[in-house]
Formats: C-alpha cells, sequence, structure tokens
C-alpha cells in the first residue's frame, strides 16, 4: 500500500472476496447483484457478485447463484471472525439494462429480491440499497469502513 492507500481489488461475476485488510473492492453490475457485508466492530468486510438469483441443484453450487453467493459470503466472513450479530448489509444492482421484447425475465428484479430474502432470513440488516432501474452501477465498497462510492453507467457511452 502506497500513501496508505487500501489494497484494489476487482471483483469478477460468480466471485466473492473477504479482507481483514483495508481493501476497496471494485465491481460493474447490470443485471447482477453485488451484496457488501460488513462488520463495524471488526472492521472485516467482504462482497459478492452473483449473477442468477438461485441454483436449481444441478451442477455446481456456484456462487453464479444468489443464493449460494450469499450463503458463502456469510460463511467466509464468520470464518474471519464475524459475528452474524454484527453483521451489516448493502446491497447494489439488479438493473434492467437490456432492452428486450418481454420483460418475462426480470432476472435485476429476481437477482434482488433473493438478496433481501437470504438477508432477512439470516436477520442481517440491510443499511442501504440501490437496485433495480435501468442503468448499470459502478461501486467501490472500503471493507474497513463499510462505504460504498456508486457511480451510474449509461448504455449508450459508458459514461456517469
Amino acid at each position: 500500500m502506497l500513501n496508505n492507500e487500501p489494497i484494489s481489488y476487482f471483483l469478477f461475476p460468480s466471485n466473492l472476496h473477504v479482507s481483514k485488510e483495508e481493501t476497496n473492492i471494485l465491481t460493474i453490475l447490470g443485471s447482477c447483484i453485488a451484496v457488501c457485508i460488513w462488520d463495524p466492530i471488526t472492521q472485516i468486510g467482504g462482497m459478492n457478485h452473483y449473477m442468477l438469483p438461485l441454483w436449481n441443484g444441478k451442477g455446481l453450487a456456484s456462487p453464479k447463484y444468489g443464493n449460494i453467493a450469499i450463503k458463502r459470503l456469510i460463511e467466509k466472513l464468520e470464518n474471519q471472525g464475524v459475528k452474524r450479530t454484527n453483521m451489516q448489509a448493502k446491497v447494489f444492482g439488479g438493473g434492467e439494462v437490456l432492452e428486450t421484447e418481454s420483460n418475462s425475465f426480470i432476472i435485476g428484479k429476481r437477482n434482488a429480491a433473493i438478496a433481501f430474502e437470504m438477508l432477512s432470513e439470516y436477520k442481517i440488516p440491510v443499511m442501504s440499497s440501490n437496485t433495480e432501474g435501468k442503468l448499470g452501477r459502478k461501486i467501490i465498497f472500503n471493507t474497513k469502513t463499510g462505504k460504498v462510492k456508486l457511480h451510474y453507467i449509461n448504455q449508450t457511452n459508458g459514461k456517469k
């Protein structure tokens, strides 16, 4: 870390990252969801980035799916000494960024719904969220402070 700058980590879809060291986790979201979970006591945090809401039980139980990604993120945080009772969450993404003839898929909305449902089941409060809509998002989550910087992405030119 130069000049006391946090480590930077780019989080790809279907992955998650937890860090005890101060890290800025960056990801880009369309219909995908990123759940950021942070413990203000230990100042340990992590984020996942999933593409689809539910694993159907076939093939690998991958963090590509919300129900797997959220469970694994919580488990990884607990393995680092974070108590579930201290966890706080923030939820981002779930935009319907692709124009389609039919809105039958509504993946973004379904992705967001599974995040809120599972966090409620785990009794982890959602401190803030920014989901759905028509724009993509770039987020940067600081694992030490729990703060998230959000920038909207305009699909026509890739700029805010």
